[in-house]
């Protein structure tokens, strides 16, 4: 018997329907086992890591220091340039309100270089 794309379709439409059967039947027994786990075992969803930190979390990461994170990321630049009245800047970024408005006013950047 010669197989058409109708006969195909047909087999995997009842072999979808059959492997979704055989899961729901699998899904049952791993629930079961998992129920039977967490009930002889004590465990609350945050030990299983379901809303928030469980008891066994906090005290594996409790003996673990966290070392400071080392970077250029918040640390200030180094002082490049300053005015009379205590105003600096490092250099990077914008210029600041104070140093555009010297400048516009005519004096130069070596005017405030540190």
């Amino acid at each position: 018997m010669k197989k058409t794309y109708a006969g195909v379709m047909q087999q995997i439409e009842t072999l979808q329907a059959e492997a979704e059967k055989l899961r729901r039947q699998e899904v049952q027994g791993v629930i079961q086992r998992i129920r039977e786990a967490i009930a002889a075992y004590g465990l609350s969803a945050a030990d299983l890591g379901f809303g928030g930190r469980g008891r066994r979390a906090k005290a594996a990461a409790a003996p673990k220091a966290r070392a400071p994170r080392k970077g250029r990321k918040g640390r200030a630049a180094k002082v490049k340039f300053r005015d009379e009245a205590g105003n600096t800047w490092g250099g990077r970024g914008p210029r600041p309100r104070w140093l555009r408005e010297a400048l516009a006013a005519g004096k130069s950047l070596s005017d405030f270089a540190v």
